[in-house]
């Protein structure tokens, strides 16, 4: 545990020095009775002898220290159940996908991962599925229909060139299908159906603007995206991260085979394939997610193994002020009404 406020915990001092005068009440009080009336005296020792007595006190005195807690504001790593409700797969499509370096390939090895990490998670988790190579496709909308998942998982395409920053900000449009994201790019492609719905996005100038958030804050849904590849075309994958960021949701991103140029045999061609390993960390920094490494298909079943865990649960700083109020408040009503019940008097 620790304390927001640490400096006023001096004030936890005030405690003992509390017992100390309620002790030396309970003396002067005896000895007061004393010099009235002995048989006072014998009432008042046998009165003492019941430790109920003292408990209305005690309860008030743990409410105090209770109350000087919450003034230092304490504050815990605490483990919960995951906010998101909606996960975006943006996974890469290039040709290089089809290597054969991770059998039976890369981008089968990729499917199966993925369709296990589905199945992982919560029935009430919606989950979406972007492709992309030169451009993006939405696949399926985040749903919770696991088979349609499934399905759109089968139907991934190879395709030419990879636009990783198109992948992200199609995985952003899936959360927010009316915002300003996209620019002059055309992340889809052609005339396709997202596209048209997003046209006003060709028009920047008119779009609505729309009000930065904190990095990471938007807690209802967030993106994972996996590329065994280097960008060759579309928006810059950095600048796109920045609108994720400023839309508060985070960005898991996953390279997947060789970090350092590396030839594949792709269709009987040698190709060679490597990813931007600094840009993915950059853009897990930027937007408060985190950078995984997959070189293998056991080592992409491990990571989405380890995302399916951090989306079920969370573990996140709370603090505790309030909790340590309601304590006091409810340790004094007790106080209170057990002193009225067996004394007679407040405590």
């Amino acid at each position: 545990m620790t304390f927001l406020s640490r400096d006023l915990l001096w004030l936890l001092l005030g405690v003992p020095l509390l017992v100390g005068t309620y002790v030396l009440l309970l003396r002067r009080r005896m000895q007061v009775l004393v010099w009235t009336d002995l048989s006072m005296v014998r009432e008042a020792a046998a009165r003492t002898t019941q430790w109920r007595r003292h408990v209305p006190a005690s309860l008030l005195l743990l409410a105090v220290a209770a109350l000087l807690f919450a003034m230092a504001r304490p504050a815990a790593v605490v483990t919960m159940l995951a906010a998101q409700r909606t996960i975006v797969l943006a996974i890469d499509v290039s040709l290089s996908m089809s290597a054969t370096d991770v059998p039976p390939s890369r981008l089968a090895a990729a499917q199966a991962a993925a369709k296990r990490f589905i199945h992982s998670q919560p029935a009430d988790v919606k989950i979406g599925i972007v492709s992309f190579a030169g451009t993006a496709e939405v696949v399926e909308a985040p749903t919770a229909n696991r088979a349609r998942l499934d399905d759109a998982i089968d139907r991934l395409n190879l395709d030419y060139h990879t636009a990783v920053g198109s992948g992200i900000l199609a995985a952003l449009l899936t959360i927010f299908p009316t915002a300003d994201i996209g620019g002059a790019y055309d992340i889809f492609g052609g005339t396709s159906p997202a596209t048209l719905q997003h046209a006003s996005l060709l028009r920047p100038e008119v779009a609505p603007r729309h009000e930065p958030v904190a990095p990471g804050s938007y807690t209802s849904a967030a993106i994972v995206l996996l590329t065994d590849g280097s960008r060759t075309m579309g928006p810059d994958p950095l600048a796109a991260a920045r609108t994720a960021a400023e839309r508060g949701v985070r960005i898991f991103t996953v390279g997947f085979g060789a970090v350092k140029r590396a030839r594949v045999a792709v269709d009987g061609w040698s190709m060679e394939v490597g990813f931007d390993e600094d840009s993915l960390k950059a853009v897990a920094e930027l937007t408060r997610g985190e950078y995984f490494h997959a070189n293998s298909a056991d080592a992409l079943e491990r990571v989405y193994r380890e995302l399916g865990t951090r989306f079920i649960v969370e573990r996140k700083d709370v603090e505790l002020s309030a909790a340590f109020t309601a304590l006091a408040a409810a340790l004094s009503l007790i106080a209170a009404t057990l002193s009225l019940l067996w004394c007679r008097r407040a405590a």
